[in-house]
């Protein structure tokens, strides 16, 4: 018995190719053949040249072997008609495959985890309690203000940043607190002294 790759089929399968001689001329399903078109129609070289196209594409993707591969660009160039080089490629894609269905969601433990924001408010009484000292107290209030409201936003939308709330509630209390005991020894010092 001669080598498997003079056979006229794949290893193994014993179903004839139809690119290997065997079987009836099909009209070519590519662009290169009108609908009207025969596939006993001459081939062009354009013709010839798509088909190796196809040729080297399904290789490409794993879906022909290197010595079947070869073996159909020989037939291709030594092709005579349309329907010769549709029985070549008639068992391989002829360009991008559709998706037959639906994309799978991923499940969500698979799924980048999204950065988790810090509440804005939260981060803005920290700062303006951290500023209660170089700006001698000026920035009390805002984070008192700033505070409270970060720290109920915070309640209801479950955000990181409650601390950095709490730390500017308490540090606008105590500069606020230091100037009003500030007025309150300088109004009682007022009216002794005067």
């Amino acid at each position: 018995m001669s080598d498997q790759s003079s056979r006229p089929w794949q290893q193994g399968s014993g179903v004839p190719q139809p690119w290997a001689g065997q079987g009836v001329p099909q009209p070519w399903a590519g662009q290169a053949v009108p609908s009207s078109a025969a596939p006993s129609m001459l081939a062009s070289h354009a013709d010839r040249e798509r088909t190796v196209d196809v040729l080297r594409a399904g290789f490409g993707e794993g879906r022909l072997e290197q010595p079947e591969f070869e073996k159909r660009v020989a037939r291709a160039y030594g092709a005579r008609t349309v329907g010769e080089l549709a029985l070549l490629v008639a068992d391989l894609p002829h360009g991008p495959m559709p998706l037959t269905t639906a994309p799978v969601p991923l499940p969500g433990t698979f799924l980048p985890v999204p950065p988790v924001r810090t509440n804005g408010k939260a981060v803005g009484a920290f700062v303006c309690g951290l500023l209660c000292v170089p700006t001698m107290g000026f920035t009390g209030i805002p984070a008192l203000v700033l505070g409270h409201t970060a720290r109920t936003e915070i309640r209801r939308t479950g955000e990181p940043g409650d601390g950095l709330a709490l730390t500017g509630v308490i540090l606008g209390w105590l500069s606020t607190g230091f100037w009003a005991l500030l007025l309150a020894v300088a109004m009682v010092s007022a009216a002794v002294s005067g």
